[in-house]
């Protein structure tokens, strides 16, 4: 890696504007504990989210789901639920079981009251055709939980 912390020199350094996309870089760098990410640009954090058609071709199924891959859905919806429990005060928990064959599910919870649901399936292949996806989709379950919390914040208290 080069001063600029990009692949072969060339880093293209376009500001994250997405609240979203943001949430997901500093719930990264929160779980970073040996500060391997303090220097890296976003861009170059969330890399590792996009995965194209070809490249999801290529990654086989078979064997176990592999820690990188966990640790970004993991990343993914530590970020939804960080999102949602800025906006609305509820305190928000993650619970992700994945299978060893990949299949399984996500779940953003506040109380009892179930903010987010993801049924995971080939989860060996995890990720987004492009960062603009992946803001679009975390954006989604965020407002889709900030809807519910506000509807029901009595069952969100308890």
């Amino acid at each position: 890696m080069s001063e600029n912390n990009s692949l072969n020199g060339t880093a293209t350094s376009t500001p994250i504007t997405s609240p979203f996309l943001k949430a997901l870089v500093q719930q990264i760098r929160a779980q970073d504990t040996y500060g391997t990410y303090r220097n890296w640009a976003d861009e170059l954090i969330l890399k590792p989210f996009v995965v194209t058609k070809q490249k999801k071709r290529e990654i086989s199924i078979e064997g176990e789901v592999d820690l990188a891959t966990i640790s970004r859905i993991n990343a993914f919806f530590r970020a939804v639920a960080f999102s949602i429990e800025k906006e609305t005060g509820l305190i928000s928990h993650v619970v992700v079981d994945l299978g060893h064959e990949g299949f399984g599910w996500a779940l953003v919870f506040s109380g009892r009251l179930l903010l987010a649901v993801k049924t995971l399936r080939d989860a060996h292949r995890y990720g987004f055709d492009s960062l603009e996806k992946l803001a679009e989709e975390g954006e989604s379950f965020v407002n889709k939980g900030i809807d519910l919390a506000k509807r029901f914040p009595e069952v969100g208290n308890i």
